[in-house]
């Protein structure tokens, strides 16, 4: 028969709280691992249908899967992983999500001059894809957005505000089908690819928090 919590004594319920703490972790590793998976392998999906679509606004979407999927990847490290590997880690995931934002960003720039209306059946479906990906994301990060600090929180609110994107993007597929113009797609991909800009600055800034942390524990002078 097992005691009742307040019946036990203050190092059983250390032991006790540190046994959940462990069972916590090792469930958020598995759920953003889960979430990290989905999210690389749809960029892969969504980046190679914005090129063959012509549309800067799915291109530039395509970045945010690999935004979250740093931001899954950086939490399941930051569980097992010492501070500097870390950081190390953060800064490498920050310039990858760059690498398809200057991809996107080229893209825009060279539609300035004409833009060209997408291919708006792929874009339609293709977000909605995203929308079920990045919904589940959402679902399994609610369950444990408690648990791991600052960054679970990101990772749930990015995932949930990649929902709004994706109904922004079939929004913009709607007006672009009506008005048969590429300026709807081109303004909206221009939009999301300073979002992305501005996640690779914010997971580039925590891994230098990081850095600099490992730093100071390690007695080392802060430059």
């Amino acid at each position: 028969m097992s005691r009742r919590p307040d019946s036990l004594g203050p190092t059983e319920r250390a032991a006790a709280q540190q046994h959940a703490e462990q069972i916590d972790a090792g469930r958020l590793r598995r759920i953003v691992l889960i979430v990290a998976i989905l999210n690389l392998s749809y960029f892969f999906i969504e980046f190679g249908v914005a090129l063959v679509a012509g549309s800067v606004s799915l291109l530039a979407d395509s970045v945010d899967f690999l935004e979250d999927t740093a931001i899954n990847l950086l939490i399941f490290a930051a569980l097992g992983w010492p501070l500097a590997r870390r950081a190390m880690m953060g800064k490498a995931m920050a310039l990858v999500i760059l690498g398809p934002a200057a991809v996107a960003g080229w893209e825009a720039i060279q539609r300035f001059s004409e833009p060209l209306a997408p291919d708006v059946v792929p874009v339609v479906l293709t977000s909605l894809g995203a929308i079920a990906i990045n919904g589940t994301s959402a679902w399994l990060l609610a369950r444990v957005r408690h648990h791991g600090g600052s960054l679970s929180s990101a990772a749930f609110l990015s995932a949930r505000n990649d929902v709004l994107v994706n109904l922004a993007i079939i929004g913009m597929a709607m007006v672009t089908l009506w008005t048969d113009s590429g300026w709807p797609d081109l303004i909206l991909g221009c939009f999301i690819i300073l979002l992305a800009l501005q996640a690779a600055y914010e997971v580039w800034e925590v891994s230098e928090e990081e850095r600099l942390a490992a730093k100071a524990l390690a007695g080392e002078p802060i430059d």
